[in-house]
């Protein structure tokens, strides 16, 4: 590897270290189903995002409100001392992907059989914090 992509992998890998993330990988749910839910939190303050999904009746709700609260525990494990309530953590990014499909038959009349595409997603989702840590508060 050259010198000028080590640079830049090390810049990378350095800025990932500072984003909190959970995914969830092969979910069985369709991903447009599933997209319906990440659209109501997307931008939102975490706490409102879970009062949203724990009281939706999507199925897909559970498994996303599940999801947060382990982006939310990836967060406090990288920022060790401070408090969830006073960093005002929003919801950055969260966006879902097709998953792997299976594919079945269904027996259809005249000999036929029609194809039955069950699908699934990733979800992803990315937190922030709506206050700077450079901030330096004066009094």
């Amino acid at each position: 590897m050259g010198a000028r992509k080590r640079l830049a992998a090390e810049a990378r890998k350095e800025k990932n270290k500072q984003v909190c993330m959970a995914r969830l990988r092969n979910n069985n749910t369709s991903p447009r189903k599933t997209r319906l839910m990440a659209d109501l939190v997307r931008g939102k303050d975490v706490e409102y995002a879970l009062n949203v999904l724990k009281y939706s009746k999507k199925e897909s709700s559970e498994k996303i409100r599940k999801l947060l609260l382990s982006a939310v525990a990836n967060w406090q494990v990288k920022h060790e001392g401070e408090r969830v309530e006073d960093s005002r953590l929003y919801i950055k990014e969260i966006y879902v992907d097709g998953g792997r499909m299976l594919k079945r038959l269904r027996t259809a009349p005249q000999g036929r059989g029609y194809r039955i595409r069950r699908r699934s997603n990733h979800i992803t989702v990315i937190l922030d914090s709506r206050i700077d840590n450079n901030q330096t508060v004066e009094e």
